[in-house]
């Protein structure tokens, strides 16, 4: 098949096009490289430099290559500037994802796989680990967005019959991760780590996330291709980790012990967060593979000047 992955410079996306050029699937690279890396774009894919929100540019690239799925993982993912700027995480993260289901329609794409948010989604959970029927309660502007997307990909799959794929990830960590932005705990602690630098820990650090290997992550990417696979689906682990911990396994695999200093929590933070992924393990036959103790280690040893 022929595939457009949006964001395919990025940390997750550039390795979900790499899986599918594996599988024989012709791949269509677009990102803008405000994050994205050209070098982690494979040469046996076809790249174009365009944003999303860039409605001619991107009519041009369907128009030309006639793709036969979507997948979008292009987004401005920083809850903490989504909360400071709003409209822009609205832009980047509704209305471009609205001119890609709208080309979709119009070129007749066969499915739409949109990359999600699990723990951003929900918000202060009811219950743990939470399943895609827990009330959805996002608090920030990013999981607002994420949300809004999947409310219009639901209508446009009722109403106009576009069938579509939302994964829900929880914490995705991996090699290939930035570590000098705000979004990546994992990449930021083992960069620094190996600087022997001092990193910050958000909050009191006893907050917990559901960290899923990003190889794990492309694997359910590969599952969403199947026919008749539709609707929403949980990617994670089911299983909590403190930030504390994810530092102290880090030191470990890197072999030093530094103290962490503690800064204030960011806004809109829950302090708890953890998937239920059932949902994948019946329908998608996905569940994660790679327990955290070796995802730590091999993300380690990526960063490793």
């Amino acid at each position: 098949m022929k595939i457009i992955v949006t964001g395919g410079a990025g940390f997750i996306a550039s390795q979900i096009a790499d899986a599918y050029l594996d599988q024989g699937h012709r791949v269509i690279v677009v990102d803008d490289l405000s994050r994205g890396k050209i070098e982690q774009v494979s040469k046996q894919a076809k790249f174009y430099r365009a944003n999303i929100r860039d409605r001619r540019k991107m009519e041009a690239i369907f128009k030309k290559e006639k793709p036969e799925m979507v997948n979008h993982h292009a987004a401005q993912i920083d809850l903490r500037k989504s909360v400071a700027d709003p409209v822009m995480d609205a832009e980047i993260n509704i209305l471009g994802s609205i001119n890609l289901a709208e080309l979709a329609l119009k070129y007749r794409v066969k499915k739409f796989i949109f990359a999600c948010t699990g723990g951003a989604l929900y918000g202060e959970q009811d219950y743990f680990p939470a399943d895609e029927n827990h009330p959805i309660r996002p608090l920030s502007p990013y999981g607002i967005a994420k949300r809004t997307v999947e409310m219009y990909l639901y209508y446009y799959g009722r109403v106009h019959g576009l069938k579509y794929v939302s994964l829900r990830y929880s914490n995705v960590y991996g090699p290939r991760q930035d570590p000098f932005g705000e979004a990546g705990v994992v990449a930021i602690f083992a960069e620094k780590l190996w600087r022997k630098q001092t990193p910050l820990i958000n909050g009191p650090g006893k907050q917990t996330r559901d960290f899923v290997y990003v190889g794990d992550v492309v694997r359910a990417n590969l599952l969403a291709l199947k026919p008749g696979i539709v609707g929403e689906f949980n990617i994670g682990t089911g299983i909590e980790t403190s930030v504390n911990r994810i530092y102290l396994e880090l030191g470990r695999a890197v072999g030093v012990k530094i103290r962490p200093v503690h800064g204030p929590a960011k806004k809109g933070e829950q302090m708890r967060s953890v998937l239920d992924y059932s949902l994948a393990r019946k329908r998608l036959g996905w569940e994660p593979k790679t327990k955290l103790d070796q995802g730590l280690l091999q993300t380690a040893q990526y960063f490793k000047p």
